[in-house]
């Protein structure tokens, strides 16, 4: 298995255990969680639309956002790309009126995916799995959603990463497709069916590192091997503990009456939740091919010990009575009158010779051989 797959994790495990809350503080206190870089500002980049224009672009504050109103014609996505700075949060969250307990999960890294549904808006959280050309490898960051009329606020967990976003952001440049037709609803239907299908992508990965890991332990069951296939197990279970959270959340707008999501909406939503149904079913049929994987080794490895202890058991069997004869004619007694025969060692080799090619014709007429 590729070894930057696996360092990849490592340092995304790595990196999320600096995002734990400490204990004994209050509850929405930003202050209260260990960053990397706290004073590092996110970037915040604005598409704006509606069905007959659109507009990109950076913003360099907060002050510069908008709250637009509920009757406004355009809808305003404000990506946010890091959460390290606790002052650039708290700000955010007085400009948008923000619950407290919503800012604190924004911050905190280790979040399950979740969906509440507050007075004035929706907030959900999902975990962004995709694969990285440049690692070569998986890569994991926690995104959440602020949904209010008109607005989506979208905050990605780590600074200048990327996203998987790109094509929605193509089909709003292009007004391909009803995004620029429909309200903010049906943006935030788009990126999350986005991250489903990037779920898919991660999962044919998997499941070719596998393909290769099985051929591997059938023609070399290397003990080294399953060490790797244990690390990937692991990962697994990081899949399923990511993916199937986000079915609840699914569920829950779709069948929950959410004042954001509207009816036409919500066909496209059940749409997203096959999509995560069948996530989730590759990752239990893969989870049993990983065990599977594990009994192929398992079986190799023992199909290899027999197989050592055959040809050592016969090599046995074969040279017991050569020994009984060598150690007959090797005594020491005087009265032993094949000593002193002329032709007596070449009697015995001979006597040796026959009675080990007889042991091997008899081992392969039994078919033990």
């Amino acid at each position: 298995m590729d070894k930057k797959f696996l360092n990849s994790w490592q340092k995304m495990s790595h990196k999320n255990k600096n995002k734990f809350r400490k204990p004994g503080l209050s509850p929405g206190e930003l202050s209260g969680f260990e960053h990397s870089d706290k004073n590092e500002f996110a970037d915040i980049y604005l598409i704006k639309y509606n069905e007959l224009g659109f507009e990109e672009g950076v913003v360099s504050s907060v002050d510069e956002m908008i709250v637009p109103s509920q009757d406004s014609e355009e809808v305003y996505w404000y990506n946010i790309d890091g959460v390290n700075n606790p002052d650039q949060l708290s700000q955010i969250e007085q400009k948008y009126n923000l619950h407290p307990l919503l800012m604190e999960d924004i911050a905190s890294a280790e979040q399950r995916p979740k969906l509440d549904d507050y007075d004035d808006c929706l907030f959900l959280t999902v975990k962004m799995i995709r694969y990285d050309e440049k690692i070569n490898g998986m890569f994991s960051e926690q995104v959440s959603f602020v949904v209010a009329p008109n607005l989506i606020l979208s905050f990605q967990e780590k600074h200048k990463e990327g996203d998987v976003f790109n094509p929605n952001r193509e089909r709003l440049r292009a007004n391909k497709g009803k995004m620029r037709k429909m309200n903010v609803d049906y943006l935030l239907y788009s990126l999350l069916d986005t991250i489903v299908d990037h779920y898919f992508e991660i999962m044919e990965y998997v499941g070719d590192k596998l393909e290769t890991i099985e051929q591997q332990m059938l023609t070399d069951p290397d003990p080294a091997k399953l060490k790797e296939l244990y690390k990937f197990r692991r990962e697994l279970i990081y899949l399923r503990k990511s993916v199937w959270p986000l079915r609840e959340v699914i569920v829950k707008l779709e069948r929950n009456e959410c004042s954001m999501i509207s009816e036409a909406v919500k066909p496209f939503l059940r749409d997203v939740y096959d999509h995560t149904i069948q996530v989730i079913e590759t990752v239990e049929s893969t989870r049993d091919i990983l065990s599977g994987i594990v009994d192929v080794y398992l079986s190799s490895v023992s199909n290899r010990m027999n197989s050592v202890m055959k040809v050592l058991t016969v090599i046995s069997t074969i040279f017991m009575p050569l020994a009984f004869i060598t150690g007959l004619y090797g005594m020491n007694f005087d009265n032993m009158p094949e000593l002193h025969a002329q032709n007596g060692y070449y009697v015995v080799i001979g006597i040796c010779v026959l009675v080990a090619l007889t042991m091997l014709f008899y081992f392969q007429r039994k078919k033990w051989l």
